[in-house]
Formats: C-alpha cells, sequence, structure tokens
C-alpha cells in the first residue's frame, strides 16, 4: 500500500469517526447520555489514532492514544490533555536531537 492509499484511508477514517463524537458535543444532553462511554472510549480514541498516524507514524499514534487513555481513566481530563503536550513536546526534542546527530 502506497503513502497516498494510506493518507486516503486514515482520512476517511478519522472523519466517518469524528461524526458521532459531534452527535455527542451537539446532541440533546438527555439524548446523548447512553453515548457517554462510547464516545469516549471508542470513537474518540479512534479519531486520535487515524490523526496521530496521519501526523507522525503508527508508532507515536499508539503511545499518544495509550497516554490519553491511561492518563484520562486514572486523572481526568486535565491530566490527559497535559499528557498529549507532554508527548507533543518530547517528539519535537526527540526530532532535534536526532536531526543534530545526523547532521
Amino acid at each position: 500500500m502506497n503513502n497516498a492509499m494510506k493518507r486516503s484511508i486514515l482520512r476517511w477514517i478519522h472523519l466517518i469517526f469524528a461524526i458521532p463524537v459531534l452527535g455527542y458535543i451537539y446532541g440533546e444532553p438527555s439524548q446523548v447520555q447512553q453515548y457517554v462511554s462510547g464516545a469516549r472510549f471508542i470513537f474518540v480514541p479512534v479519531v486520535m489514532l487515524a490523526g496521530y498516524w496521519m501526523y507522525a507514524d503508527l508508532f507515536f499514534a499508539i503511545i499518544g492514544v495509550a497516554l490519553w487513555l491511561g492518563a484520562y481513566r486514572l486523572s481526568g481530563f486535565g491530566v490527559a490533555l497535559v499528557s498529549q503536550v507532554a508527548l507533543f513536546i518530547a517528539r519535537k526534542i526527540w526530532l532535534v536531537v536526532h536531526a543534530r546527530r545526523s547532521a
């Protein structure tokens, strides 16, 4: 599978799995209450996985989603969000160090 086909598949997965999340966000609170777990633990991680995979690679995507789910389950949304920021900072530092070693 070439890179263009992989990106196309990942984009479609990203878009399709984002639809239920939008329905959860903009739906009536009394109607969407039954979909809370599905949105939190299925749709959002799949959207994150596809997005991170398009942004970086599969390894980064798996680490990002695992870190998000673990931090969210253990400490809540705030810590999970900070963990993602820390992950992106760590990735940037790793890329800079790797580029300097290559040069």
